[in-house]
């Protein structure tokens, strides 16, 4: 019997949530909406919901988010690749892929800079009162984004060079950046639809 109410207390209870999740409001369909935009659109909604509710429709509040995302991750990539740098080890095979892992450490610790970079240029953009400030300011934002997904890009063409291809090391390096490039890709599409005012 207790069994049978605990099951039904479980099914329940994620119908609840099946319910809530499944609701539209008018925060969750700005974040659907724009993500339409950017190449990774389903990941762009699970990364950005639940900044919804204080975005306040704001496209460039949406877009910092979204940076802040991507600087979330390259910064948590960033420090695996440093672990995984410092604990491979030697010989012939492994020199070849130690060195394109420290490659790839450095092009992501530039990617991350770019990012960070990237976020305190967004609070002068913010503060920017004319059309010609807000410009430049945004087309800094651009390059360093820009320049953060080539770094991110990089370290991937390096792990994937003959003699890596098949590390188990290399795929599980490649998954973490390969999703810090999805998600500052869809970062940099949310900034390329910010203008002024806005």
């Amino acid at each position: 019997m207790k069994m049978k109410s605990s099951i039904i207390t479980l099914v329940v209870a994620a119908l609840l949530v099946c319910i809530s999740a499944g609701r539209h409001t008018p925060a969750t369909d700005f974040v659907k909406s724009s993500c339409r935009s950017t190449t990774y659109p389903e990941l762009c909604v699970e990364c950005l919901s639940a900044y919804a509710p204080a975005l306040h429709r704001n496209p460039r509040q949406l877009a910092h988010a979204a940076l802040s995302v991507s600087v979330d991750r390259a910064s948590a990539a960033s420090t695996f690749v440093a672990r995984v740098s410092a604990s491979h080890g030697s010989g012939p095979t492994r020199s070849r892929e130690a060195g394109a892992i420290r490659d790839c450490f450095e092009t992501m610790s530039d990617s991350l800079d770019q990012l960070r970079k990237s976020m305190k240029e967004m609070g002068k953009m913010s503060k920017s009162n004319n059309k010609r400030g807000f410009e430049w300011h945004l087309s800094n934002l651009q390059t360093w984004v820009s320049a953060a997904l080539t770094d991110q890009s990089t370290c991937m063409d390096g792990l994937a060079e003959d003699g890596i291809r098949s590390s188990r090391v290399r795929a599980s390096i490649r998954k973490k950046v390969l999703d810090v490039a999805h998600v500052t890709s869809n970062a940099l599409a949310l900034i390329n639809k910010i203008k002024p005012g806005t």
